[in-house]
């Protein structure tokens, strides 16, 4: 069994005393090392596998069949019970309507947010807690703690692997849905956690991680938008003197500051190579009612820099906003170094954050997500 192996990772887990903790299996590496950590602390651990698209199922593009067989045998493995669950309804209502809503508003929604604060830690969690459970776990790359200046609420905060940090997807997570949530590989490193796994001998130790849309997995994402958001062909123009530069299939499928698959190569002004005639030009704005694509011409165009910006649908993991006078740091994007800034008013559901440094490609419909040295305070919808 896999438990009988020691693995001092464990020590700094929660204790569980016998008390039930249903952890979110995926038939990954991560959430079955969660499992087997808190197991050896002592939790009588429940799998639950979540089933959450069906439109079309298969093993091209979504593995749920491969990772219900790998759930399993990891099950079986680790000696705990596992249930399956079908929240598919849940999520085409919660997640993926205002999923495909954004990209029909022309801006670049991120699903996994959503589907963190709506499915993982909301229909997942009501469902843990009609089947006993104490906490629930997920293999996530954050920690949870009380905090400990007294005030008793609960903080969220980044993974002690901060290239695997996953803390900006979780940033809308209250204080009801935190209290009940246990992060086992908040302190461990992933080379740890597949060193874990394969001396415990699960065998998907060396699995390859997911990727691509939440739920729905990695495939070629145009064509997949093309299935719901049907073309809308329109103008590509030069946002500095309004040339045409060619056409778009429609705003859905372009993005603040991508570069790929404008199909408008680069400047040829006749001044040799040193001149920069092929500098790659890069989205810049939409304009949404007369359907025009406007490009810029290199990476670091002004066009494409902003010292300020606002976010509304405010979510504050601690109940209430921060103080607005104080210096944090930010993220408008995740895979991005944490940036200086403060927080300039807040009027209602909507504030400005003001940067110390220029943000690259600031995109409507992305998270704005602030933090506190280690402590993710919360954030919203850049608009």
């Amino acid at each position: 069994m896999a438990t009988e192996h020691e693995f001092p990772q464990a020590e700094s887990i929660e204790p569980g005393d016998g008390r039930t903790v249903v952890v979110g299996l995926s038939g990954g590496v991560d959430s079955s090392v969660a499992a087997l950590l808190l197991k050896q602390r002592g939790w009588r651990v429940v799998g639950m596998f979540m089933k959450n698209w069906e439109d079309d199922d298969d093993e091209e593009y979504c593995s749920s069949r491969q990772d219900l067989i790998d759930v399993m045998s990891i099950a079986d493995h680790l000696g705990i019970d596992v249930e399956v669950v079908n929240f598919a309804k849940e999520y085409k209502e919660r997640v993926f309507a205002e999923f495909l809503r954004e990209y029909a508003a022309g801006r670049t929604p991120n699903p996994d947010v959503l589907c963190n604060s709506e499915i993982k830690f909301r229909a997942f969690l009501d469902h843990a807690l009609t089947l006993g459970a104490e906490k629930i776990a997920t293999g996530h790359y954050a920690g949870v703690r009380t905090d400990p200046a007294g005030s008793g609420r609960v903080q969220l905060l980044k993974a002690e692997d901060a290239s695997k940090d996953q803390s900006y997807f979780l940033h809308r997570l209250n204080q009801a849905q935190l209290s009940k949530t246990l992060f086992p590989l908040a302190s461990i490193y992933k080379r740890e956690v597949r060193k874990i796994a394969a001396a415990a001998g699960l065998h998907v130790a060396v699995k390859k991680d997911s990727t691509g849309i939440c739920f729905i997995g990695e495939r070629p994402f145009k064509e997949f938008l093309m299935r719901y958001l049907p073309p809308q062909p329109g103008e590509i123009r030069a946002l500095d003197d309004e040339r045409v530069l060619g056409t778009h299939d429609g705003m859905t499928y372009h993005t603040i500051g991508q570069r790929k698959g404008l199909h408008i190569g680069g400047r040829k002004d006749g001044k040799g190579a040193a001149s920069g005639e092929h500098e790659a030009w890069f989205v810049a704005a939409k304009d949404i009612a007369r359907n025009i694509l406007y490009v810029v011409q290199g990476h670091d165009h002004p066009a494409l820099l902003r010292h300020d910006l606002k976010i509304d649908q405010l979510s504050w993991v601690a109940g209430e906003a921060p103080h607005p006078a104080w210096v944090y740091t930010a993220k408008t994007r995740y895979r991005q170094d944490d940036a200086a800034c403060a927080i300039s008013q807040i009027d209602g559901e909507r504030c400005t954050l003001d940067f110390a440094e220029a943000q690259w490609a600031v995109t409507p419909g992305q998270s704005a997500v602030l933090y506190e040295s280690r402590v993710c305070l919360g954030g919203g919808i850049i608009v």
